[in-house]
């Protein structure tokens, strides 16, 4: 399968490309630096500014066939309560949680609905089912990320494709475990294992 990662420098991006491509996929590795890009393990790398639909649009049209979109494009910003939820991190979090999200299942729909085993799937969190007053944006967005990837799912009823979101509490790298060893992530997801449940879906 043809399988473009959209925010593909991240760890978890990282570890999808990789374990991806060692599944035998095609790997389209997406994100806003290329210099970021270098280290991931992909057939294609691909910079382009996920929050303007212009550029994904044009981002579409060259890449052409795509069996499966992953949408890793994310961040986190919170704390303070309600109050504390400031505009400036509404803005920052819906840009990436949803608007990069807007921007490419808009643009790849097409090529999605022609492929005989789409699959588009996002990251969301579990703090959706106990929301919090200090995490009121983080978790509003991503529920907004959750409705409108069920509106995927309709648009691509007529075909073969799925949507998929996986709901983790937060991720952890070996990176994060090396710079932090007293710390105990528990409850974190590790990226390998979110990559591994991942490529599992895309059959």
């Amino acid at each position: 399968m043809r399988i473009l990662i959209a925010g593909a420098s991240s760890a978890l991006g990282r570890a999808t490309a990789r374990a991806a491509r060692a599944a035998g996929h095609h790997v389209v590795a997406v994100g806003s630096s290329a210099e970021r890009l270098e280290p991931v393990d992909a057939d294609e790398r691909r910079v382009c500014d996920l929050t303007s639909f212009s550029e994904v649009d044009a981002l579409a049209a060259s890449v052409g066939e795509v069996d499966a979109l992953v949408h890793l494009v994310g961040g986190w910003r919170g704390g303070g309560g309600l109050a504390g939820q400031t505009d400036d991190d509404w803005a920052w979090l819906e840009q990436r949680i949803v608007g990069t999200l807007r921007n490419t299942t808009r643009a790849f729909e097409s090529a999605l609905a022609a492929s005989s085993g789409g699959r588009v799937m996002i990251i969301s969190t579990t703090g959706l089912d106990r929301p919090t007053a200090g995490n009121a944006n983080y978790v509003a967005l991503k529920a907004a990320a959750e409705t409108w990837l069920a509106a995927v799912g309709h648009a691509l009823r007529a075909t073969p494709a799925t949507t998929h979101a996986i709901r983790v509490k937060a991720l952890v790298s070996a990176a994060d475990r090396e710079a932090e060893p007293d710390r105990s992530f528990d409850g974190y997801s590790d990226v390998d294992d979110v990559a591994a449940e991942i490529v599992g879906l895309l059959g």
